[in-house]
């Protein structure tokens, strides 16, 4: 980091604090301002963070589409019924944009946060590691918790905790059983030549290849080809990149015959032909109507498509170059959720995390629900699943994934605008014909340098 930009950080987070406290009566950040439910970081009585007995309303901030949180919300209240959530929505996209200002000018409880490296930095996020103590969240496996540290440069990977996961999230690949089998698909692909045949069978019979959400503001291109990216290249440099290490570039040579390798699918027409103009919910209608045979998407719809496409759909991990190779990977991390530094009741949301990952029916949720492995404990509670499930499907491919050293976090998280102002026009540019691979990637790190060197 630059010492202009350590500057401007320092000032900017004094400035922040500054008026919160002059807001909330010159009480610290985290303090409840107006005597709420919590005390704070580190002040809280014999029995530890809590919500206590009084009435409490948590904001929560999250992303739009996406049941879990919602779910989790409802058991909670449920079980503690003086706590309620007041919860606002918005695209994953509109949330990066909006996370500075809204944590700082109408700070949430909880916040999903696509990135927060500046935003840790800045000041404008809570320091959860006196939580962490409390919880004995310290005493989980390190890597649940490693992506979610940020060190005083704002660079992810060490120093203070600023955030927790509801579970952790993996992507990949699924199909529909149906369309699979009508051109010859009878297991799912040992390696990329094998799926580009499978992609081309499909176009041969009139099936759409691939539905992919690529519309708006919305760069859903990324998931393909970062899953290209692990087929290619170790995930380290990928990760390194994200998490802003000294020299990292997303310019390799194993990224661009990545990229490549996407711009051949496109070329070929594997994608529906209003792929630029595609939501993800029109993505996930079409592919739940069997109007596609792949999408690229999350364990986060595991639970959905076992319930309207029950024993119909599968998943796999994007296959390697050479069969039986462990070069793949996938995006692997916690589904990532924040306390803002002026929150009201911070204990409370605290507390919240802490109960997602120790309830036994809050992490039946998050399998059932979020089709993704729950945080916490290596011994902890884990539910029964059907074995024939697209959810044991996905729990079974992330330990896969785990065993390769194969997780990466997602490359739209690297800075706070490198998802909206870069990687998305350029992708759908590239979708459109008006850019390439190469220049694709060279522009795409020619603005995440620029965002590191502010």
């Amino acid at each position: 980091m630059s010492q202009s930009r350590k500057a401007r950080a320092a000032l900017s987070g004094g400035i922040v604090l500054a008026a919160a406290l002059a807001l909330i009566g010159c009480a610290p950040p985290g303090s409840g301002g107006g005597g709420g439910s919590s005390s704070g970081p580190g002040n809280w009585g014999p029995e530890g963070p809590v919500c206590g007995p009084d009435e409490v309303v948590l904001d929560a901030y999250i992303e739009t589409g996406f049941p879990l949180p919602k779910e989790l919300f409802d058991e909670f209240t449920k079980q503690y019924p003086n706590v309620t959530f007041d919860v606002r929505e918005d695209q994953f996209a509109v949330l990066t944009q909006n996370a500075p200002r809204v944590l700082q000018d109408d700070p949430p409880d909880l916040m999903r946060l696509p990135q927060m490296s500046e935003l840790a930095s800045g000041g404008l996020l809570l320091d959860l590691d006196p939580y962490a103590e409390a919880f004995g969240w310290t005493d989980w496996p390190a890597s649940q918790l490693v992506q979610l540290r940020v060190d005083d440069e704002g660079r992810r990977g060490d120093g203070p905790l600023y955030a927790m996961g509801l579970n952790f999230s993996m992507t990949g690949v699924f199909y529909n059983k149906d369309l699979a089998a009508q051109i010859g698909m009878t297991e799912p692909p040992s390696t990329l030549a094998e799926l580009d045949g499978y992609l081309q069978a499909a176009k041969d019979a009139g099936i759409t290849p691939i539905a992919q959400f690529n519309g708006g503001a919305t760069g859903g291109l990324l998931f393909p080809l970062q899953l290209l990216m692990a087929s290619y290249g170790p995930t380290e440099p990928i990760n390194d990149w994200i998490f802003q290490a000294e020299g990292a570039t997303i310019d390799t040579p194993d990224n661009l015959k990545a990229a490549e390798h996407l711009q051949r699918w496109v070329e070929a027409g594997y994608f529906a032909p209003d792929v630029n103009s595609m939501d993800y919910a029109q993505m996930m209608s079409r592919f739940i109507a069997g109007e596609s045979l792949f999408i690229f998407n999350g364990d986060w719809e595991s639970g959905n498509l076992d319930t309207n496409m029950a024993g119909k759909a599968g998943f796999f991990v994007m296959p390697p170059l050479e069969e039986g190779s462990d070069r793949f990977g996938a995006m692997s991390a916690p589904l990532t959720y924040g306390i803002s530094a002026f929150a009201e009741h911070p204990d409370c949301a605290a507390f919240f995390l802490n109960w997602v990952a120790t309830d036994d029916t809050a992490r039946t949720i998050t399998v059932e629900v979020g089709g993704s492995h729950p945080m916490g404990a290596a011994d902890a509670f884990m539910p029964e699943v059907d074995p024939g499930s697209v959810t044991a499907a996905t729990l079974e491919a992330g330990t896969l994934v785990n065993e390769v050293n194969g997780a990466m976090d997602f490359i739209a998280n690297a800075t706070g605008s490198i998802y909206a102002q870069s990687w998305t026009p350029n992708i759908q540019q590239l979708v459109a014909g008006q850019q390439d691979a190469a220049g694709m990637l060279s522009a795409v790190q020619a603005d995440y340098e620029a965002d590191v060197a502010k």
